[in-house]
């Protein structure tokens, strides 16, 4: 296929099927025109995956497809907004058709089960690499950012963490252990969580979602909030697939590793019993202290660490 008419076929179906009347101008012209409502301000994010970098080789396109827009999604929900709409930039080493089109499945899937329609993007060739930006709107003054910790609130996150990390040791491996498709599943499928972080405006004071690694992410609000933590790790919530296949390191997992897209938040104490109606998978990890610097507290003590996680140009952050 050339370039337009991949578009005809593979992301203009997309495009119709995830339409919405705030993309007034989608796919066809130079720019698309999204409309804000009043008393709206626009939030945008874009992320990018790169073959071989952000995943795997020879990765089903489905998968990627996905993972891609699962990936750029999950930065609205820390920000609290409401998701609109996403362009693609897709680097192509070939234009193959069978690949396109399971690719386009799996974008489309994921685009109606996370609310975000396709208005537009671009394609050339190159080696295999997804951008995606995506847009969401919050009202006036309410989306929720790393710079709002304060002393005495807790430290919370969403669902259980390391089981996407721990699902890159089984990427290639055939049979699998039972248990370890879900791990997979947490990898290949993640959810970001846009429900939760709509529900966290006005009550929580600051978010991210764990992409590197719980310690390096809140390692982050701690530094744009100017503020230190205490975290209880025997509290750090774990699958009972994390504990039956990585039980000697499920612990570290659950602490450094990334791509779990779950969201770690700072919420003050009187806000929890709310917050836990509106979504009860949620776990008290930890508090916010005055003093800088992040401790971790064990039954055999506590131990100041640095935030670590993944970082594209060295090998902590």
């Amino acid at each position: 296929m050339g370039e337009f008419e991949l578009i005809r076929q593979i992301f203009l179906p997309v495009a119709e099927a995830t339409a919405t009347p705030a993309v007034r101008l989608g796919i066809g012209d130079d720019c698309a025109i999204q409309s804000l409502p009043a008393g709206t301000e626009l939030v945008f994010s874009v992320d990018t995956l790169v073959e071989g970098v952000h995943f795997p080789r020879q990765y089903e396109p489905e998968h990627l497809a996905w993972r891609a827009l699962a990936v750029a999604a999950s930065d609205l929900a820390a920000m609290g907004a409401d998701p609109v709409c996403f362009t693609l930039a897709l680097t192509l080493p070939s234009s193959d058709q069978a690949w396109l089109e399971a690719f386009g499945h799996g974008l489309q899937a994921a685009a109606r089960a996370f609310d975000l329609a396709l208005a537009g993007g671009d394609t050339t060739r190159g080696p295999l690499t997804v951008t995606i930006q995506v847009h969401g709107t919050v009202p006036d003054g309410a989306a929720i950012t790393r710079g709002g910790a304060r002393p005495a609130d807790l430290v919370c996150v969403s669902g259980a963490l390391g089981d996407a990390g721990a699902a890159l040791g089984w990427l290639d491996t055939e049979p699998l252990p039972p248990r370890a498709s879900e791990l997979l599943a947490r990898y290949h499928r993640p959810w970001p969580r846009l429900g939760l972080g709509k529900n966290l405006r006005g009550l929580a004071t600051a978010a991210i979602d764990i992409s590197d690694g719980l310690l390096a992410d809140l390692g982050h609000i701690l530094t744009a909030s100017g503020v230190g933590a205490t975290l209880d790790v025997s509290r750090v919530p774990l699958s009972p697939a994390l504990r039956t296949l990585h039980a000697d390191r499920a612990e570290s997992l659950a602490l450094q590793a990334g791509d779990d897209y779950e969201l770690c938040f700072t919420l003050p104490p009187e806000h929890w019993e709310r917050v836990c109606q509106l979504d009860p998978g949620l776990t008290v990890i930890g508090r916010i202290t005055r003093e800088s610097g992040l401790i971790l507290k064990r039954d055999d003590g506590e131990e100041r660490v640095h935030a670590t996680g993944y970082d594209h140009f060295g090998a902590a952050q």
